[in-house]
Parts: structure tokens; sequence; C-alpha cells
């Protein structure tokens, strides 16, 4: 077993969420088997996954590989708009459950808010009652934008975690302003950027060489220390050991700031009034 574990955040029920987890979208359930194995050994304990990943029997039989007691590993997934009902996150949770192979699940979200069909509010008082009678440790939503969030609040209804595409070229601060003013944990999906553009930044490149680090580990510190729980994705064994090797060293606020300044806005984003499954 590990010696070094991730820090922990306290959602808004006191749940306890590991700072830093495993992304496992595209990996197929072979691979994600194999990869959630080695990322356990690691130290890692948050895994996410999704119904639309289709690899939860991968992640399932990946814990069960490592040998760790179900209640050490937070295990997050998601569920797609066809069970936007209150009956029917019921049914997801029960479908996401038996394909991982536990018997209940820490994280449960709602993939994508899905506007148009307008039913994600009915979703997540489906999910309440799950967190109520204990199938689920904490609730929250995926790709939800102010607007979709603003409902949820209206109906009296707040997540513990958004889980969002976030990186220091997407600071998406006028969302993260509204997770600090409710609570709400930001969970960064993609939160290395794409195509390794982010990586090679001159700001980037100049505080790993100031710090000694790889430009990944640089960027996934900036955002454990602005608050956000970070899941990057890898299969290669030294990656997913470098990218978890971040609580080490502390930036300067300013040069979190220098970071944070690379932002370029949501244009390329995938937009959540119109996309989704």
């Amino acid at each position: 077993m590990a010696d070094l574990l991730a820090p922990l955040v306290t959602l808004r029920n006191g749940a306890k969420m590991p700072l830093i987890g495993l992304g496992t979208w595209p990996l197929d359930n072979a691979e994600v088997a194999q990869t959630v194995e080695t990322a356990l050994g690691l130290g890692y304990r948050l895994i996410d996954t999704a119904e639309n990943y289709q690899n939860e029997e991968g992640v399932g039989e990946g814990l069960r590989r490592s040998g760790l007691d179900r209640s050490d590993v937070f295990i997050t997934t998601k569920f797609n708009k066809e069970w936007h009902s209150v009956d029917g996150a019921r049914a997801a949770f029960e479908a996401s459950a038996r394909r991982l192979g536990v018997d209940y699940v820490d994280l449960l979200l709602i993939h994508w808010p899905n506007p148009a069909q307008n039913r994600y509010v009915e979703a997540f008082q489906g999910l309440t009652r799950l967190l109520a009678d204990g199938s689920v440790r904490a609730i929250g939503t995926s790709n939800f934008k102010p607007a979709h969030l603003q409902r949820l609040f209206d109906a009296g209804l707040v997540p513990e975690v958004n889980q969002i595409q976030l990186d220091p070229r997407h600071t998406r601060s006028d969302l993260v302003e509204i997770h600090r003013e409710h609570g709400i944990v930001t969970e960064s999906w993609s939160p290395l950027g794409r195509g390794g553009d982010l990586l090679r930044e001159p700001a980037v490149q100049s505080l790993a060489e100031k710090y000694g680090k790889a430009p990944a580990q640089v960027v996934l510190r900036w955002h454990t220390q602005s608050g956000h729980v970070p899941i990057p994705k890898s299969s290669h064994p030294d990656r997913l050991a470098e990218n978890f090797a971040i609580f080490d060293f502390m930036m300067e606020a300013e040069e979190l700031n220098q970071l944070s300044a690379l932002d370029r806005g949501t244009k390329d984003i995938a937009d959540a009034d119109v996309f989704g499954h």
C-alpha cells in the first residue's frame, strides 16, 4: 500500500473526497482495470468513471485487484439523459453499481444538463433520495453552467460537486465563484488541457524549471492550490506517478495568478446548453 495519500476536501454534507483523482475516459474495460489497479497502488483514492465511458466494469475489476477495502476508495460515476427523472436516477444508480460491482457509489453526478429535455431538476431530486437512503455518499452535477445551477438553487437543491472542463486556459471564474458562494466543490476534467499546448506555455515552463517539477505537475498544483479537484487521465505508470506527486511544493499567489492569466474564455468548450448525452 502507498505511504502517501492525497489531502482530502470536505464536501457540503461532510463526505470527504481526495484532492486529486484518476480520470478514465476513454480507456476501455481491459485497459482501465490495469490502470486503476496501478493508480491505487500509487496512492490514488479517487476514481472517476461514467455510464457513457462504458468502462465501469473495468473500474470495478481494478478496485478488486488492488486488494483495498471498498471504503478506502472514492468512486464517482455519472449517468446519461435517458435517466433524467426521479425514478430514473435510481435506475441509473442501480445499473452503475451492478457494473462496478459495489453496494454504494461515493459520488453520483448528472453527466450533462440537457436543458432542452428539461428534466435535470427531477433527476437531481432523484439523487437526493439516493443520498437519503445511503445508496450514494454525495451527489452532484457535471458540466452545469450558471443558469442550470440556478434552476437547482430555485428548487432548494445544491450539488456537493460540479465537475467541469477547467484548466489555466479555461478558468471558468464566473462559475467557480458561484460554486464558492454555495459551498460546491469544483472538480476539473481535462485539467491539463488538450493536445499538450498548455504544458508548453512559457509561464508553465518557467515555474516547472523553478520548482524542479514537470509542467503537468505545475498545472495540477495550480488546480489543487486553487481549491479544485483535478482528475487527470493517464494509463502510463510513470505519468500516473508524476501526476500524483504534486503535494511537496507550494507556488506563490502571484505565480498562481500568472497561470490564471492564461485564460482564453470558453469559446472552445462544448456548450452544455446544446451538447450532452
